[in-house]
């Protein structure tokens, strides 16, 4: 994963302000950032975002850079989508999650989602014949929704004329974060 520079590459991540698993939050945004990356994270509100580690314990308190309400989704290259299964849940009842998902999904722009983050792209139709992995819990919402779920530690779909990359657990994020350097260094400036 070293080598590749990510200067002038845009990343948006959504999240709410409770709930983001910490690591698929603050792990992907540091690397990213280190990488040369700009990374805005947008919550439901400019309040601090309380992670959690393990859906339960008290984790790292992020500052959000903007709102969902807020976010301009064409100017970004990936969204990045962190679970946490409280996170999740809420996040896909935003108002706001389906319009940006579908901003990147209906203009050919890589969505990278991981354990339960995948909850934002079934509640935006976004999975609907796509090959990917989640958190095991999410099989059936996934086949429900069109999608066909594998077991794998991180699956690149690139059907349909955007690219979706998942993974399972915050365990898989050395695959996961290699596939999406590889989207952003790869993607045209």
């Amino acid at each position: 994963m070293t080598g590749q520079d990510l200067s002038g590459r845009r990343v948006l991540a959504i999240v709410t302000n409770y709930g983001v698993e910490q690591d698929e939050l603050v792990v992907p945004v540091r690397h990213l950032r280190d990488a040369g990356a700009t990374v805005d994270i947008a919550a439901v509100s400019d309040e601090p975002i309380r992670t959690l580690v393990g859906d339960k314990d008290p984790g790292e308190t992020v500052r959000p850079s903007l709102t969902l309400s807020e976010v301009d989704p064409a100017g970004y290259e990936l969204l990045l989508v962190p679970g946490g299964t409280l996170n999740a849940d809420t996040l896909r009842l935003q108002d706001a999650t389906p319009a940006i998902v579908r901003s990147f999904t209906t203009t050919g722009r890589p969505v990278a989602a991981i354990c339960h983050g995948l909850w934002a792209l079934v509640e935006s139709d976004a999975v609907r014949e796509k090959t990917l992995t989640s958190y095991a819990s999410l099989q059936t919402d996934i086949r429900n929704a069109g999608g066909t779920w594998v077991d794998e530690p991180v699956v690149r779909d690139d059907a349909g004329g955007w690219t979706l990359i998942t993974s399972r657990t915050p365990d898989d994020l050395d695959a996961f974060l290699g596939e999406v350097r590889k989207e952003l260094a790869s993607a045209e400036a």
